[in-house]
């Protein structure tokens, strides 16, 4: 695993002598800072301002903007190198293919953790108007990391498969947004409810929202990732055989 972190730096420097980074970092932090505004407006004015605010904030706005910046951030991670043949000097140098995933996997999370920090003093601006839950301030970022963890590696995944950036960012976001919205269809389903709210991402957040860490849900997290990462490695492999 030496080479990991040299291939994470290596993906970080491309991510921010291009616009893609910044591009990103300022979208996401001025909706974020949006959504921020009009919900602590509305709660002023309804004069419900709680811990609340914090758990509608990531459950319902934040939480959705990953279904569209998860795709752009690892879209060209394995897609560009396939299209400009660099993906080939990867292949044939002294580096294991779970150090190639692994380097830019981590290197997609930083930039996502990144992001996830502009959003860090938003709990105390609470403060002036009423308390700051801190268990639920942590456990929420708990949750966000695991969430944007899965977003992230699925999209390496989808990426590690296409050469084209766009196909790669559609693909991601479309199964990313039938895994999200499948606890709405899950109480039609009947015997099968539990089943298709488990494997729901919205319903393992929720928990972690409301300040509550649940052993099952960090499980899910973990183990969609492991498996996307896992898979991403079978399709790296897979293509020294073509």
């Amino acid at each position: 695993m030496k080479n990991t972190p040299t291939i994470a730096a290596k993906e970080i420097y491309t991510y921010f002598v291009s616009p893609i980074a910044y591009f990103v970092l300022v979208i996401f932090s001025g909706l974020s800072g949006f959504f921020f505004y009009a919900i602590l407006q509305r709660a002023i004015v309804r004069q419900e301002l709680s811990p609340a605010v914090i758990q509608v904030l990531f459950r319902n706005y934040i939480s959705v903007t990953l279904l569209f910046f998860a795709p752009a951030v690892t879209m060209r991670l394995f897609a560009e190198e396939k299209r400009s043949g660099t993906i080939e000097l990867l292949r044939t140098s002294p580096v294991k293919d779970i150090e190639i995933v692994l380097g830019k996997f981590c290197a997609s999370l930083i930039l996502y953790l990144t992001m996830l920090a502009t959003t860090l003093f938003y709990p105390f601006l609470i403060l002036p108007f009423g308390k700051v839950d801190i268990g639920q301030m942590v456990s929420t970022y708990i949750g966000m990391i695991l969430l944007g963890s899965a977003f992230l590696s699925f999209g390496l995944m989808i990426s590690s498969m296409t050469q084209n950036q766009i196909v790669s960012a559609l693909t991601s976001f479309g199964v990313l947004l039938l895994f999200w919205i499948i606890s709405s269809f899950a109480d039609r389903t009947g015997s099968l409810n539990r089943f298709f709210k488990y494997l729901s991402l919205t319903e393992h957040l929720n928990d972690f929202t409301r300040g509550v860490i649940v052993v099952k849900d960090i499980i899910y997290y973990l183990s969609f990732t492991l498996i996307c990462i896992f898979l991403t490695i079978k399709s790296i492999e897979s293509e020294k055989w073509k």
